[in-house]
């Protein structure tokens, strides 16, 4: 048991971050009671408006025995906050030390031409959403405040999510990003970073596959904002990423060289990482990729 706030407890340091929106959730709860057999201490997913994060969260925590479920991340404009906050504290009742709400400002071509909704400036957004979290009664569902990550990319956020959470959910960085939020976070705050690998068939096609992962989040300036703070430059951020930001990105080559690209964060300061297997299209099964991994792991 960790002495960080939220009493989360991960069977081990590394887990799995995975789309399973398309999947029926019978399959995709198959799926995540294989990841808890491998040794796989977390499940992470995003919210990208096809289902309702927190249900899957709850179908997945059902569904195992002592996996940590995570969101990676719940998206702030398709909940009201009290919503969140009192959903997420029944899953927490239900599922001591188990469940983890992960929270992100999503990205304002989403908001605006999918939702229809206004995207202001994202920390102005999430100190709203947090004081509307924070309005709850502390009665309802008494002392089982959920733990929050907030999905944290540039300072200010990071400085949020130790101030208003309990931590950072970090995305597509290096392992010197890692570094650099466990300095702004100081050691009592969670650290759990996400990280991307392409193992399996040739060299060209993990180079595909991770060009191919980084196709959306290339179009999205957080992201591109990022990687240039990081140290990348506008011929790194082009659709696709550059081969560059592709191999410092994407743990590619063996399982074993994968797995050391995994492992440079929890050596860089994170408490637990995610890992992402890059598939040609999400209703591609991440299994036999997370099975070779386990076993480099020794999970």
């Amino acid at each position: 048991m960790t002495n960080k706030p939220g009493l989360i407890d991960f069977p081990s340091k590394i887990g799995v971050f995975w789309n399973s929106e398309p999947w029926p959730i019978r399959d995709a709860q198959n799926i995540a009671r294989e990841i808890e057999d491998l040794g796989y201490g977390s499940l992470f997913m995003p919210e990208g408006g096809g289902k309702d994060v927190l249900v899957e969260s709850a179908a997945f925590l059902g569904a195992t025995e002592r996996l940590v479920v995570g969101t990676g991340i719940a998206n702030i404009h398709v909940r009201i906050p009290t919503m969140a906050e009192s959903g997420a504290r029944m899953l927490t009742a239900l599922y001591p030390g188990r469940f983890i709400l992960g929270l992100g400002v999503s990205h304002a071509p989403f908001v605006v031409g999918s939702l229809g909704g206004a995207y202001r400036k994202p920390l102005a957004m999430m100190r709203s959403y947090l004081d509307g979290m924070d309005s709850v009664p502390a009665e309802l569902e008494s002392g089982t405040r959920p733990t929050r990550l907030l999905a944290a990319l540039g300072p200010r956020m990071i400085g949020l999510s130790g101030e208003r959470a309990d931590g950072a959910h970090p995305y597509l960085v290096l392992p010197e990003q890692t570094r650099t939020t466990r300095a702004i976070l100081g050691e009592d705050r969670w650290i759990v970073t996400e990280q991307a690998i392409a193992i399996g068939g040739s060299a060209e096609d993990q180079l595909r596959r991770a060009h191919n992962h980084l196709d959306l989040y290339s179009r999205l300036d957080n992201y591109r904002n990022s990687w240039l703070r990081q140290g990348f430059d506008e011929t790194d951020v082009v659709i696709g990423g550059s081969e560059r930001l592709a191999r410092a990105l994407v743990g590619m080559g063996t399982a074993e060289e994968a797995a050391a690209s995994v492992t440079a964060h929890l050596d860089a300061g994170a408490d637990h990482v995610v890992v992402q297997v890059a598939v040609d299209a999400p209703t591609e099964d991440p299994l036999p990729d997370l099975r070779a991994l386990a076993a480099a792991l020794v999970l």
